[in-house]
């Protein structure tokens, strides 16, 4: 039966995809991918040939229609991002949305995503957290601070290499410098790293770094008395 099937990619180690994403990528019509080319790396490595159509924030919009006729007219898609579970910080919210209103089946494989990982890496509880992705760069950003406060669950952010440094010291505003956290970095890659301790700490680590890769930050929530 046609169907919009929901695959996660490895967010670096490439052994980390599962046998059943490899097959079911193989016997899709189309595979809907943010980057062609980076998912043409991983079909490359594991011989699959399947017709790929590019799908990302910028034309999800305008595709979703045409996407939603095919799949009711018999195509069966897959939808991958570039790296972990699609709508989790990328794209396929929409495209899922659309899909349960048009009574199309839907079936997300379990599989890859950065915060799981680093969450576990972290020490921090695990029990109770709340998941926040990318912050607001501008609008909104200081009004979030200010809410997450005097939040008492972990908190895990996704963050550029770039902004890590601002990020981190706005935390110690808002939040507090003796907050523990860690940032975890190049997650499942060669050169992986989690540096844990207070915010503070972590500032004067990371200062005088030259700083890359894909961020995940996780933050100790408010102790409560």
């Amino acid at each position: 039966m046609p169907k919009l099937y929901i695959i996660p990619t490895p967010i670096g180690n490439l052994e980390d995809i599962t046998l059943r994403a490899v097959r079911i990528l193989k016997e899709v019509d189309i595979v809907l991918a943010e980057d062609t080319r980076k998912t043409g790396i991983l079909f490359k490595r594991f011989n699959i040939e399947t017709k790929m159509m590019s799908h990302h924030k910028f034309n999800e919009h305008k595709a979703i229609s045409g996407i939603i006729d095919r799949i009711s007219n018999g195509e069966t898609f897959a939808l991958v991002s570039d790296a972990g579970t699609p709508a989790i910080s990328d794209p396929g919210f929409l495209l899922v949305r659309e899909c349960i209103k048009a009574a199309i089946i839907i079936e997300c494989l379990p599989g890859a995503t950065a915060f799981v990982p680093a969450l576990v890496n972290s020490g921090l509880p695990s029990d109770h957290f709340i998941f926040e992705g990318f912050l607001p760069h501008k609008k909104g950003r200081i009004s979030k601070l200010k809410q997450l406060a005097n939040q008492s669950y972990t908190m895990i952010f996704y963050e550029s290499p770039y902004r890590l440094v601002k990020t981190l010291e706005q935390f110690v505003e808002y939040f507090s410098s003796d907050r523990k956290a860690s940032v975890s970095r190049e997650l499942t890659k060669i050169y992986e790293e989690t540096q844990r301790g207070t915010l503070d700490e972590l500032i004067a680590y990371y200062k005088n770094k030259t700083i890359k890769g894909e961020i995940v930050i996780v933050v100790e929530g408010e102790k409560i008395n």
